[in-house]
Parts: structure tokens; C-alpha cells; sequence
């Protein structure tokens, strides 16, 4: 499944990232700490959209992970390469081709650099198959699986949100599989949505208090 504009799309949040930058395996990370005492043996692995661990947005989400009490390592999957912050919230990037890069990150390239988390959840997700990556996952995963859905999705439309519920909701899939449906919001909306309007503003906090609410409930 090919990327729509709402991947590279979005609105700048207001704030100033609170975490840190520091090399774990290898790899560039952003790390934002709990306040305080918290469990130092669990981590929230957060996965950025194409803007990556310099996408302010996506430090400021994790941001708010951490004071919410989870120890939160924003991964940079993508060595250094990220779809510009630039491009996305003001349109302008001289030279850059999202084919092109898209042809220097693929998909199987980019998880090699991850390891697999206890639960997953996931919003707006991108290139998932329906049905068979669910297929796939309800097979072979383990890992309990939460998607944060809106109405607008090219990459992940209505009709594949359904196929979803139909493959692992109703039980289907023993680990745990909850779904949130958020009308009004476009991909994107979870990360770089634009929170003057109430319908993303909505999405955006009610899908980050399902995040919180899953992990709570399967990341003990």
C-alpha cells in the first residue's frame, strides 16, 4: 500500500521536548524519563511516523508518555534519514523526493533496526495489508494489539479497519486486540493533527488515553 499526503503532512505542536538523545545498540534514540521514582524495568518503545526522533511532535508525544510514567525510547529507525520536519509542516524541502526516500527505507530494512515489544498499538498505521498482515499476525504474534483508526485513511481506510475487527476482534486473536474509531480525523491525526479543530483534538487525546488505557492493562 503506497503512502498518501497525510504521512508527511501536519500541524507544528506547541512545547519543548523535555527528553534526551543517546545511543542504545547502535542506534540514535530520544529517551524521555519519568518524574521521579517508576519502573526502570519496562520501556515504552515509541516507533515515529516519517518524520522521526527530530519530528518535535513525536517528542513531545513521548514526552507525555514519560509523565504518565513510562520510561520512553523513541527509536531512530531511520539512520539519520527522515522525511524533513520541514517539508511536512511548512511544505517547503528543496530536492526531496518521497519516492526516492521511501526507496532508501524500506519497510523490512527500517523494523531490522527495531526488536519486538511485549504490546503493540499503533495509530493511523501505514503499508499493513488486509487481510494478510493480520493474517499473518494473528498467526504468528503474541503481542497484544491496540489500533487508534480515523475516518479519513488512505493507507488504512474504513473498509481495512473493519477487516481488522473481522480477523482478530470478537476473540479471534487470545493475546488481546481493541480497536478506536475516531470520526473527523484524517492520518496523521494522532501525531501532527491540527488541534484547533475539535474533531482532531478529540482524536488525538482520546487515541493517546487508549494508548494508556492498553498499556495499563497488558504492559504490567
Amino acid at each position: 500500500m503506497a503512502m498518501c499526503e497525510h504521512c508527511i503532512t501536519g500541524v507544528s505542536h506547541e512545547g519543548t521536548p523535555e527528553g534526551t538523545f543517546t545511543r542504545i545498540g547502535g542506534i540514535d534514540c530520544y529517551v524521555a524519563a519519568p518524574p521521579g521514582e517508576h519502573d526502570t524495568t519496562k520501556i515504552l518503545l515509541f516507533l515515529p511516523d516519517a518524520l522521526g526522533v527530530l519530528s518535535p511532535n513525536s517528542q513531545l508525544l513521548a514526552d507525555s508518555f514519560a509523565r504518565s510514567g513510562y520510561r520512553t525510547v523513541m527509536v531512530d529507525y531511520f539512520a539519520g534519514d527522515p522525511v524533513p520536519s520541514e517539508l511536512a509542516f511548512t511544505g517547503r524541502h528543496e530536492g526531496f523526493s518521497l519516492d526516492a526516500w521511501h526507496a532508501r527505507q524500506p519497510t523490512d530494512l527500517v523494523l531490522a533496526r527495531t526488536r519486538a515489544a511485549a504490546v503493540v498499538t499503533a495509530a493511523h498505521p501505514t503499508f499493513l495489508k488486509a487481510p494478510e498482515d493480520l493474517e499473518r499476525y494473528r498467526a504468528l504474534a503474541e503481542a497484544p494489539l491496540l489500533l487508534n483508526t480515523c475516518e479519513v485513511d488512505p493507507p488504512f481506510p474504513p473498509e481495512a479497519q473493519k477487516v481488522a475487527d473481522e480477523i482478530l476482534g470478537g476473540g479471534k486473536y487470545a493475546p488481546g486486540y481493541e480497536r478506536t474509531y475516531w470520526p473527523g480525523c484524517t492520518h496523521g491525526f494522532a501525531v501532527r493533527g491540527d488541534l484547533s479543530n475539535p474533531d482532531v483534538k478529540a482524536g488525538m487525546e482520546g487515541a493517546f488515553k487508549a494508548t494508556l488505557g492498553f498499556l495499563k492493562k497488558y504492559f504490567v
